[in-house]
């Protein structure tokens, strides 16, 4: 690949960040109609914007095209499996928070920076307005996606490789280091198989970044922390 940003690699890149913030959305808010009719109606999940040869990818493309087709009762199952899985005030089964798979000895005992430092280290402060913990998965993958749009936005080549080596970073250290078992954890626990399709793509998704920020054709086993 030549130095510069090629723009199949560029629509690719916009193509993952539009799964990145489907899935965020779908794992941060209850829901409701509008998302659900985009979700069946308007044929999301059979139009992904990529495609991926990535196994984990295809199972997730495979699980969202066997999801519910009927928009009412959709809704509703949709909404119970989000509450059981991420959001009752008792036992989530499958809560999407970085602090609940990584132990306080953990995180000392590594080289890792606190996840709101690495947001407070390129200003991000408009996360406050969502009013949710800042090792949300919703809330990672949000910024994971504008590190991939200001890496898009640079023309300097040094630029470009920083920033690289920065969402590589990012991907490793706050994805990587728990997404694999909260990703079990759906598999096991989620009752809709769109919830089980959602959460398989935002991990095939964080897999395929990594790799094509990269450079190497790299087979997904071979991923930091990467685990079936």
């Amino acid at each position: 690949m030549s130095n510069n940003i090629k723009a199949d690699k560029i629509n690719i890149l916009k193509g993952y960040n539009m799964l990145l913030y489907f899935g965020g959305s779908m794992i941060m808010y209850e829901p409701n109609e509008e998302c659900v009719n985009d979700f069946i109606s308007n044929g999301i999940v059979n139009t992904l914007p990529v495609n991926s040869g990535n196994p984990r990818f295809v199972e997730a493309a495979a699980q969202l095209r066997q999801s519910c087709e009927n928009l009412t009762l959709c809704k509703q199952v949709l909404i119970d499996d989000y509450n059981r899985l991420f959001a009752n005030s008792g036992l989530l089964l499958a809560p999407p928070f970085k602090s609940l798979y990584i132990t306080e000895v953990q995180q000392k005992g590594s080289s890792q920076e606190n996840v709101s430092d690495f947001y407070n280290a390129y200003g991000w402060k408009f996360r406050s307005r969502y009013n949710i913990p800042d090792d949300h998965l919703g809330i990672e993958l949000l910024f994971l996606t504008l590190l991939t749009d200001k890496y898009l936005s640079f023309d300097d080549e040094a630029c470009k490789v920083e920033m690289k080596s920065e969402i590589r970073r990012f991907i490793v250290q706050h994805i990587f280091s728990w997404i694999p078992e909260w990703n079990r954890k759906v598999q096991e626990k989620a009752q809709t198989t769109c919830y089980k399709g959602i959460a398989s793509l935002i991990y095939a998704s964080c897999e395929d970044i990594y790799r094509l920020l990269d450079g190497r054709d790299q087979e997904p086993d071979m991923l930091p922390g990467s685990k079936n």
